[in-house]
């Protein structure tokens, strides 16, 4: 078996949390504000994800066939284009049937791709102004592409809408639904579906569908829906008589009893191949 880091997410007083349940989706509610775990820093090829199976919900990488997962290069791209990560406290529900999509959701938190300059590091919580979102359908799941900038970037107080992005960051929007499109045919995969025609939403619609997701976290981290395999144990969110409530010895225990994966493997050297396809 491949090994790779584990990271479990402290907060500012240094207690075990969950990144998937204990961190608040809203930085700033009013100013309709999120936070954002960064799971992928931009131009990486590593597969990183919140193990929402797993107790306190580390990230690390996905691992298929034993094997460690890396995202392909299909030219022109390089890694992900933007850092990657998700927004804590929503769900994208498999039990509910979306509307626009009219396919379930994929049993994830949802999605976000961060267009600011900086290159974030994994497990970065940071604050995003939502602009727009895309509407991914993969392998017959709902899989919705928040897009967003870091409330830090200088570029943030000129971006405040997804045409925004068309006007001041000409390309990249188009480079986004190539990369979704065709990341999944390297591996033999077909090409990835989107509704409304690969068009993006605006922030409206986009601020609709997070606070959808988080009506459907709410359920889940009630127990109102069945959590279906998925981990909800946490340290901030459930009260002592939930079975979801994770005491501080419990989350230490479960740091504590994570298998050392000992020296990461070194990134293989086919990661960094190219991908060329004539497009469909």
């Amino acid at each position: 078996m491949s090994s790779s880091s584990v990271d479990f997410t402290e907060n500012a007083d240094g207690k075990y949390v969950s990144p998937f349940h204990d961190i608040p989706m809203y930085a700033d509610e009013s100013q309709n504000i999120f936070h954002v775990v960064v799971e992928v820093p931009r131009w990486t090829n590593a597969k990183m994800e919140i193990a929402t199976k797993d107790p306190l919900n580390p990230i690390k990488q996905d691992v298929k066939k034993g094997n460690l997962r890396y995202v392909a290069n299909v030219f022109p791209h390089k890694g992900y284009i933007w850092n990657y990560g998700a927004i804590p406290q929503t769900w994208e529900d498999p039990g509910h049937k979306d509307e626009d999509t009219d396919c379930c959701g994929d049993n994830d938190p949802i999605d976000v791709c961060e267009i600011g300059t900086k290159v974030c590091s994994r497990g970065d919580v940071i604050k995003v102004k939502v602009l727009g979102v895309l509407a991914m359908i993969d392998e017959g799941e709902t899989d919705w592409k928040v897009i967003a900038i870091n409330v830090e970037d200088p570029e943030a107080k000129d971006l405040n809408n997804i045409g925004d992005i068309q006007r001041l960051k000409p390309g990249y929007l188009e480079a986004t639904v190539d990369w979704f499109r065709r990341y999944k045919v390297p591996d033999g995969k077909p090409e990835n579906q989107f509704a409304f025609n690969g068009e993006f939403k605006d922030k409206e619609f986009a601020i609709e569908t997070i606070k959808s997701t988080h009506g459907f976290w709410k359920a889940l981290i009630s127990q109102k829906t069945n959590s279906g395999g998925l981990n909800c144990k946490n340290t901030c969110v459930s009260a002592g008589d939930s079975p979801f409530c994770c005491s501080t010895d419990e989350a230490k225990a479960v740091i504590k009893g994570t298998t050392p994966c000992g020296t990461e493997d070194p990134i293989p050297c086919s990661v960094d191949k190219w991908f060329y396809y004539e497009k469909e």
